[in-house]
């Protein structure tokens, strides 16, 4: 890789991590049942991304092998964005998108299991540090709290989507990011569809605008530009590179939603994010 290419490459993750950073204050200002919530953004995020792969004459045609692993990556998918928008409704952007970030370390320890890499051994203080800066997050470890049950869902956010991705790992050097995003959306739109029947959908038309945000910003161009670089970087890699997420998602969450976390928050994310730079820096050397 050339300086040159590694630097719009570099450019590109950090773009990806911008756009896709707006879920939180997204998730946390549409007051709507989070299944009803994912639904709509993957059918609006499925149309976008069927018209724009056929304006570039992308092929969806899938080999057969692959068939099964780009389902279940739908379902993780699924699991992943209902897990993590209960999870914002049930406490703030910043607890939100700091318990979902622990999937890079989630990451660097299944890879080596699914993609054979070898273990790293610096990995096990890494985790311990993820560990206190959960525990620093939430102010009691009660399931009465809705701080702790919202990491709990956060967590297994992060778990399905750090599988998720691991499988996606092997496929994309055959398939365009816009491909992968395109069926996962599809699939995930027709399973969630029973939740027009479980939930009232009035309210559906006056989160309209950020609805529609969500899908175009945050999934279409987010997700298929940040699945895109995992062409040109380890999964783990890009994993921790994206830990800056969180950081632009609490700063758009302190400006439009007012929301300003305390400083035990601030230090418990300081020690996950501190854990990501860490290994960040360790796998670029």
């Amino acid at each position: 890789m050339t300086e040159r290419n590694h630097a719009r490459n570099f450019l590109e993750i950090n773009l990806a991590m911008l756009f896709m950073s707006t879920s939180g204050p997204f998730g946390k200002f549409i007051v709507l049942p989070a299944p009803l919530t994912i639904e709509v953004r993957a059918l609006l995020a499925f149309v976008f991304l069927v018209v724009y792969c056929k304006i570039r004459g992308v092929s969806f045609r899938l080999n057969a092998r692959d068939r099964w692993p780009i389902f279940i990556c739908c379902l993780l998918m699924g699991v992943h964005l209902i897990s993590y928008f209960h999870a914002l409704q049930l406490s703030n952007v910043a607890i939100g998108m700091l318990s979902l970030f622990t999937y890079p370390v989630m990451t660097a320890f299944l890879e080596p299991l699914f993609l054979k890499t070898r273990f790293q051994k610096l990995h096990l203080l890494l985790g311990l540090m993820v560990l206190i800066g959960i525990y620093l997050l939430v102010p009691d470890f009660n399931l009465e709290n809705s701080s702790t049950v919202a990491i709990g869902f956060g967590l297994f956010s992060a778990l399905a989507y750090a599988v998720r991705n691991l499988i996606l790992k092997t496929k994309v050097d055959r398939y365009e990011g816009s491909v992968l995003m395109t069926y996962q959306m599809g699939v995930l739109a027709v399973l969630l569809l029973p939740t027009y029947y479980f939930y009232a959908t009035e309210e559906v038309i006056s989160y309209a605008p950020a609805l529609l945000g969500l899908a175009l910003i945050t999934t279409v161009v987010g997700h298929t530009m940040f699945i895109n670089c995992f062409k040109h970087f380890s999964l783990t890699t890009v994993s921790i590179l994206s830990c800056i997420q969180p950081v632009y998602g609490i700063i758009i969450g302190a400006i439009f939603l007012s929301e300003l976390p305390g400083w035990r928050t601030i230090f418990g994310g300081f020690l996950i994010l501190a854990s990501v730079i860490l290994e960040s820096r360790r796998s670029y050397r």
